[in-house]
């Protein structure tokens, strides 16, 4: 601990003071970006998609718009050199007439170049001589060909002796600028459904998400009273169960903490106040001479009480911690057992409780920290001393876990105290949960023994458990694991 440092406008000295964290305080929420809510990640989402969805369609959709365009005017190309082939036909097989001359006019307004052929030769340059050779051989032509240097939808039909009529009309961009031109509108509409969808969507994915961190924020200042509503999808439905379930395990572990909290305090006020009271009395003189000596025993004693409920209470804080110091090893459990005798039937003996150990007759090998079993094997005697009345048993028995040494080896506490209920039974090891049940009935400690003693037995990778013993009282069973050389090698 540091020094105390003079006040620097006094002579007084004063602790140092050091800031600590404020428990249930709101803690400053991040400032929000835009472009990183989720609304605003849904909208861009969703958008992204109608716009895509509008340039894959137009992709598809324009070539075949394209492609039918072309063939709706293939196709009134060919009824038009149909036509022309019949006019032609009537009229004048060899030469062309005012009706032939009219109609050539006439398609020829309409952006249709007429080519005549008269015995195998055309009547003017630019048709390519495949075409006026198919058609002079009595062919016809139906396509998309080169002429004078240009695509153009071309239909030949031919004449009789060699003659044909060919109809020309050149392709353009027309129907791809149309529909392109067209494309700015769906465009735009799929825009404005794309933002629209994910607004709604967003609100809607947003919401919940929204209510369980205002449940988060409150439960953060302390209100356990904060339930979030259960509603679908199941993903929401999911964390609203989540939420709900750690604001009631919350409660649940604050209440058993303050009923910790509350007994413990009690329980150092004792001796606290024995010990003051003591102390008082001596100061004032108030004890004879031949008295102090007494006094002081007692308040050695209530000292003692004292600390170890302090080396209690920090065991169980250091208990999960990684660096909990450990030393397990190879142990035989009736020396054990036999050392624990030792010490244990004086104290029984004095208080007329008569002590018996129950071993097999030879070693029970386990692997464990010996001073950590010492110490469960104290913890779960000063139990059964504390309410076993004069003249009941309390018995400390070892026995094999198995038929080999590789199977380790169990101990035993058992006493003729009151025992326990099977409610008490599922409670036992629970920090202070039996001390609340039965202060003021009957004689119980700081509630911290049996939990101490089950957080060690399970750290040492053993089991505890309690039951009813047949001497009329509790039982407490320890099992521990067996030497993993001896597994090994016996494997």
């Amino acid at each position: 601990m540091p020094e105390p440092t003079p006040h620097p406008t006094g002579g007084r000295l004063h602790e140092p003071t050091v800031a600590l964290p404020v428990i249930g305080a709101p803690a400053t929420a991040p400032r929000r970006r835009a472009g990183h809510t989720l609304t605003a990640r849904a909208v861009l989402v969703t958008c992204a998609v109608a716009l895509v969805s509008v340039v894959v369609t137009a992709l598809v959709a324009v070539p075949v718009a394209v492609r039918g365009a072309e063939r709706r005017d293939q196709a009134a190309l060919a009824a038009q050199a149909r036509l022309a082939a019949d006019v032609l036909r009537v009229r004048a097989p060899r030469q062309r007439d005012s009706a032939g001359d009219r109609l050539i006019r006439q398609l020829r307004q309409q952006e249709i170049e007429v080519y005549v052929v008269r015995g195998g030769e055309v009547d003017r340059p630019g048709l390519p001589r495949p075409v006026v050779n198919r058609v002079a051989a009595g062919g016809t032509v139906s396509g998309r060909r080169l002429v004078d240097g240009h695509r153009a939808l071309v239909e030949g039909r031919p004449l009789p002796d060699g003659d044909g009529v060919v109809l020309t009309r050149a392709t353009s961009a027309g129907p791809w600028r149309q529909v392109l031109l067209g494309l700015w509108l769906p465009l735009l509409a799929g825009l404005a459904a794309g933002a629209g969808a994910g607004l709604l969507l967003a609100r809607r994915l947003a919401r919940p998400i929204r209510v369980a961190a205002t449940a988060a924020a409150r439960l953060r200042a302390g209100d356990r009273a904060v339930r979030v509503p259960v509603e679908p999808p199941d993903e929401v439905a999911d964390l609203a169960y989540a939420l709900n379930g750690l604001a009631a395990a919350l409660a649940t572990s604050e209440g058993r903490q303050r009923e910790f909290l509350l007994s413990v305090s009690h329980e150092l006020r004792t001796p606290l106040t024995a010990i003051r009271g003591y102390a008082e009395a001596l100061a004032d003189g108030v004890i004879e001479a031949d008295g102090v000596p007494d006094t002081g025993r007692t308040m050695l004693a209530e000292a003692e009480h004292l600390d170890r409920l302090v080396s209690d209470l920090l065991a169980l804080a250091r208990l999960e911690a990684a660096d909990f110091p450990l030393e397990p090893g190879p142990v035989d459990l009736a020396r054990l057992a036999a050392e624990t005798e030792r010490t244990w039937s004086d104290r029984c003996t004095a208080v007329g409780v008569p002590f018996r150990l129950e071993t097999p007759g030879g070693p029970v090998p386990a692997y464990t920290d010996p001073g950590r079993i010492r110490q469960v094997l104290d913890g779960l005697l000063e139990n059964a001393l504390r309410v076993v009345p004069p003249g009941a048993p309390v018995v400390l028995a070892v026995r094999p876990a198995g038929p080999g040494p590789a199977f380790g080896g169990v101990l035993e506490v058992r006493d003729g105290g009151p025992g326990f209920t099977d409610d008490d039974l599922a409670v036992a090891f629970e920090r202070g949960a039996l001390h609340q049940r039965y202060r003021g009935v009957r004689k119980v400690g700081s509630g911290l023994g049996l939990a101490l003693a089950a957080g060690l037995v399970r750290r040492l990778g053993g089991d505890i458990g309690a039951g009813h013993a047949p001497e009329g009282g509790a039982a407490f069973t320890v099992r521990l694991p067996g030497d993993p050389y001896l597994t090994r090698t016996s494997t």
